[in-house]
């Protein structure tokens, strides 16, 4: 006679099991949905369009119909429930599903969690050998995923770094690891005295230089292929760091800001506007979510002023002027004290 599962371990095992997400994220990443929509409903002709083994595929679209994202037809083969119908391309949630995409690459570290528990480093790290950005950054497939990657505005109270700094005095600002550029181009069309100039890695440098073009900027604005653990362009009135620190540890955070500090000289100033890496959420059950992913694909934590503030301090910078207090965004100039724009260029925190 077989033993009854109690139901606090059903439940459990059942919270646990990595099978469900797994299958389903295949199947967005197969474009298995697609293909039914398509006409091709059976298992070796999926297998076939999808670049897939047949008798793996007879088993995945089995499963997928138990846990109604299909179901099986009369005439053996298979087509979408209206679950399954999300995972169609435009759909809305196939290419945020896709292992190879952008959000489920980064998503794929989330199993390896423990790594950041024992080590504090993300898990993507350790699952592909180089931090999140800089592996995206360095593939041209994702090249034109991060170009449809959120909008070409401001976020995260972004226009108050338009809007609050005095920007009358500056000639030549420098974004450090500023994405597609759009900061720089709300900054230049709002100044028509400012130079612009975006470091950051490969796609983002061929997709801002792009929208520099496309403002109309390109005379004043220009984007650089660099690393802020490496040498800065030398020389500018300001360094801005926008919800750059927000996306690592603090060890790594001081060598940024000592980058930033060795590229001020002696007249420059960094402008840090650097944002809550997770904001409160009225879910307790989705804010702990969140924190967890985060940590999972980056480094980062969330830091309030006061913890941005002993982060300068550690990086040699004194404050010379603070923004509006806010939630989500602190704003801070720092320039280096005596010494600091000639520290080692890798001193450690």
């Amino acid at each position: 006679m077989a033993t009854e599962i109690p139901p606090q371990v059903r439940d459990l095992l059942k919270k646990a099991d990595l099978l469900p997400p797994t299958a389903i994220r295949i199947a967005a990443t197969l474009r298995i949905a697609d293909h039914i929509a398509d006409g091709v409903r059976d298992a070796a002709g999926i297998a076939e369009r999808a670049g897939a083994q047949r008798v793996p595929m007879e088993r995945l679209l089995r499963y997928l119909a138990t846990i109604d994202v299909l179901c099986e037809t009369d005439d053996g083969g298979y087509d979408v429930t209206g679950t399954g119908a999300l995972l169609r391309s435009g759909a809305g949630l196939r290419e945020a599903l896709d292992i190879d995409g952008l959000m489920g690459r980064g998503e794929s570290a989330t199993p390896f969690l423990l790594h950041t528990l024992r080590t504090g480093k993300s898990a993507y790290a350790g699952v592909h050998g180089r931090e999140y950005w800089e592996d995206v950054n360095a593939e041209p497939v994702f090249r034109e995923q991060l170009k449809a990657l959120g909008h070409s505005g401001l976020a995260w109270e972004g226009e108050r770094i338009v809007k609050e700094y005095p920007w009358s005095g500056v000639g030549h600002v420098v974004d450090v690891g500023g994405n597609k550029g759009q900061l720089l181009i709300a900054l230049l069309s709002e100044f028509s005295h400012l130079r612009g100039t975006l470091v950051e890695l490969p796609n983002l440098v061929e997709l801002a230089t792009e929208d520099f073009a496309r403002a109309g900027l390109q005379d004043r604005c220009t984007a650089v292929v660099g690393d802020f653990f490496a040498e800065l362009p030398a020389g500018a009135d300001v360094y801005v760091l926008s919800g750059v620190l927000a996306d690592w540890d603090d060890e790594d955070a001081v060598r940024i800001l000592r980058r930033c500090a060795e590229a001020c000289g002696t007249r420059g100033r960094i402008l840090l506007a650097d944002i809550d890496l997770v904001l409160d959420m009225p879910d307790p059950a989705d804010q702990a979510a969140a924190e967890l992913r985060t940590m999972a694909t980056v480094p980062g934590i969330g830091r309030d002023v006061d913890g941005v503030k002993e982060l300068a301090g550690r990086a040699g910078l004194d404050i010379t002027w603070q923004g509006e207090a806010s939630a989500i965004r602190s704003l801070l100039e720092l320039t280096p004290r005596t010494g600091t724009a000639q520290a080692a260029p890798d001193g450690g925190a």
